[in-house]
């Protein structure tokens, strides 16, 4: 931003001085110091001597911050407004808004302005124009706007980040590492892990050649608890990529109660840290996408479902957007900045539960007729989903400009009793390790033996809400063994049963035999390391 600097031209700046704001303006001092980026507004004491110190105008402060100043008055970043004039209380204007304003004053007798209540009424009738003492407000001004509502300055063109192609994680090193944490669903792995190498590769190459690759946003789709937003999750953690997570249910068309679209975009900017360029290489994932359906039969405007739906096209198939930083909405006192939504990756997640219908209704009728009547009901109901079309996914009321741009559908089986067993204690962060190291920590082995595993996947099976009822199950029955253990010292082992989750029996608690504690082991093995 420097350089924008030095190249404006020189300007007057009248002095203006009242005894309630003490504020004054240097003439030329800003134009005529080639290492300024702010005109001199600083408050002066007793002794003549500015309050403000003098890095924060020559620059040398702004080299070390990690943020850019915002327009006190029009909250538009110095990236966006241009040249900042300091005030007092850490407030900048920018260079539009101080002119809009200077030319507004001018036409009164300033000097007298505060002692003519009357002739202040008049100036504040001005459109756009209100006036303000900044004495009036105190400390409740000091140190201005918040970092959590500045945006990241942008880097130098050669100290921007560049995506090495070579360095993109090949599909089968994505899938691997997903492995590793989520069971099952090896297609649904599959399917994202190309297509997030391709996204990249996209995102990288830019417009290397006349050949411009398009989009590859994702639609999933599978019932409840079938792990898609821990795919997601696990997917962004592994890149090391900001995550912003939607529900649609709360968004709504523009204008009505509710988030609008552009919010989702204020998430991504909020988990990139206000970085605009962090932003717009991370992912989104809208979940319950499949509840902004458009209705079936309505008279009223569907300010939730299809007009969401077209709310969201240019964002998924990529536009500037304009988003308000460290808030959800835009308002007056919230500082905006733009954020170009082409390379960032959509995510669409839902249980779309009626679609089974639908797709075996379509299946049926194409094998009703003739020698293929046997194959009726040779579908599992667990295996429809993976039979899904576009078709199907637009007779249950998404509209074909938003599939669209969905172009890649992954569909996610729901779990079994086996699937649910293995997500319990094989993942590298398995809920059953993580308790497992919770009693560690208090010296007690604790052990589940198959039976108990058994009757918990058993019953998340039937409250029907996947591996998100595993945890509560487990803490449900750890809960009272979690707050006896560090009552007694004697317990080594605790090992859960299925009598015990059952209700009919309770766990198998051993007491613990002469072993060395966690920090006699620790001092041991320092010991040895001297020897």
């Amino acid at each position: 931003m420097s350089d924008f600097f030095n190249n404006d031209d020189n300007k007057d700046n009248t002095t203006n001085e009242t005894t309630n704001t003490e504020t004054t303006a240097n003439t030329n001092s800003s134009d005529n110091n080639d290492n300024k980026s702010a005109m001199d507004f600083r408050e002066i004491d007793e002794n003549g001597k500015s309050t403000v110190d003098d890095k924060d105008l020559s620059g040398s402060d702004k080299k070390d911050s990690d943020y850019e100043d915002i327009c006190f008055i029009c909250r538009r970043p110095e990236s966006k407004a241009g040249r900042m004039y300091k005030l007092p209380n850490h407030i900048c204007v920018c260079e539009d808004c101080m002119h809009r304003t200077m030319d507004t004053v001018s036409q009164y007798d300033y000097n007298n302005l505060l002692n003519n209540p009357e002739l202040m009424n008049q100036l504040n009738k001005n459109s756009g124009i209100t006036f303000m003492n900044l004495g009036d407000f105190g400390s409740n001004l000091q140190g201005g706007i918040p970092n959590s509502q500045k945006i990241k300055k942008s880097k130098k063109k050669e100290e921007e980040e560049t995506i090495d192609i070579k360095k993109i994680p090949a599909p089968h090193k994505i899938k691997a590492q997903l492995d590793e944490y989520v069971i099952g669903q090896d297609q649904a792995k599959k399917v994202i892990s190309v297509a997030v190498y391709n996204h990249y590769k996209r995102v990288a190459t830019g417009t290397m050649d006349d050949i411009e690759i398009d989009k590859s946003n994702i639609l999933m789709i599978g019932p409840t608890g079938s792990g898609k937003t821990y795919l997601v999750k696990t997917l962004a953690r592994l890149l090391d990529v900001p995550l912003a997570i939607a529900d649609a249910t709360s968004l709504t068309e523009a204008g009505y109660i509710g988030d609008d679209i552009e919010s989702v975009i204020s998430k991504l900017l909020a988990a990139a840290g206000n970085d605009v360029k962090k932003a717009e290489r991370g992912i989104v994932f809208i979940d319950e996408i499949d509840k902004i359906a458009k209705k079936k039969s309505t008279t009223a405007r569907d300010v939730s479902g299809e007009s969401v739906q077209q709310g969201m096209l240019k964002l998924l198939e990529g536009s500037e957007v304009e988003v308000p930083v460290g808030a959800n909405s835009k308002n007056a006192m919230v500082p905006l900045t733009t954020v170009n939504t082409k390379n960032i990756l959509f995510i669409c997640g839902g249980a779309f539960p009626d679609l089974t219908d639908i797709i075996k209704n379509r299946l049926n009728k194409s094998s009703s007729i003739g020698f293929n009547s046997e194959l009726k009901d040779k579908y599992d109901e667990d295996d429809l989903l993976s039979h899904v079309t576009t078709e199907d996914i637009k007779k249950f009321g998404m509209i074909p400009e938003f599939l669209g741009r969905l172009p890649i559908v992954c569909t996610l089986s729901g779990l079994t009793k086996e699937a649910l067993i293995k997500i319990l204690k094989e993942p590298k962060n398995a809920i059953l390790k993580q308790y497992q190291k919770l009693l560690e920590l208090d010296e007690v082995d604790l052990r589940f033996d198959d039976g108990a595993l058994e009757a918990i996947a058993e019953k998340a099976l039937e409250k029907d809400t996947g591996a998100r009822a595993l945890r509560s199950i487990i803490e449900e029955f750890m809960l009272d063994i979690m707050y006896e253990i560090p009552k007694d010292d004697n317990i080594g082992r605790v090992t859960l049963t299925r009598d015990y989750i059952e209700g009919t029996g309770g766990p198998q608690i051993e007491i613990r035999s002469e072993k060395p504690k966690i920090e006699d082991k620790a001092e041991a093995a320092i010991e040895d390391k001297k020897e």
